[in-house]
Formats: structure tokens, sequence, C-alpha cells
């Protein structure tokens, strides 16, 4: 299986997932760290794959966004975005719709 394929298959097998460095105990990054923080604040169940523990998806997962940067939130096998846009759609209130599945 190609890491392609093998992040697909994470991102369509959960229905929440966030890329991150670290883990959402031990997160290892500020970014990472603050997506796990605004995730829990929803009281979402989620899927955590920690990049660091694998490059090949490290890098694969950039490429499969085409989004530069980590974390990265999938909901229903549609990216989301990175931590800011995570900030932004939290605040609004989006986040939560979207984690409820409310959101159109």
């Amino acid at each position: 299986m190609s890491t392609q394929e093998q992040i697909h298959q994470i991102v369509t097998q959960n229905p929440v997932v966030l890329f991150m460095k670290g883990t959402p105990t031990f997160p290892q990054c500020g970014f990472s760290s603050g997506a796990v923080q605004i995730l829990k604040n929803c009281g979402a169940e989620f899927a955590a794959v920690n990049v660091l523990a694998d490059e090949a998806i490290r890098q694969g997962i950039k490429e499969y966004a085409n989004w530069p940067t980590i974390p990265q939130l999938y909901i229903r096998g549609e990216f989301i975005g990175g931590s800011d846009i995570m900030k932004e759609l939290y605040a609004s209130g989006e986040l939560q719709k979207l984690l409820a599945g409310d959101a159109e």
C-alpha cells in the first residue's frame, strides 16, 4: 500500500482525524497542542496520527491535502485545515457544527 493510500484509508475510516506532531497527551509543538485543545473543548472524539513517528506519513500528508503545514484536521474524509483555520472555525462556532455533522 502506498503512503497516499495509507493516508486515504486513515482519513476515510475515522470520522475525525488530526495529523499532528506528537500525541494528544504529549503534543510536540504548540500548534498541535492548540489543535488538540480545540477538539477537546468541542468534546470531539478523534483519531490522532503522530507524523513524527513516520517520515513517509509526515511528507505524504502535506501532498495529500496540498497543505504545507501540520497539524491537519479531517472530518468525515474532508480536509478542514490547520491550526489557524481550526481556531477561526471554533471561534465562530462552525467547527462545532462540522464535528456534529450539522454544517451545510
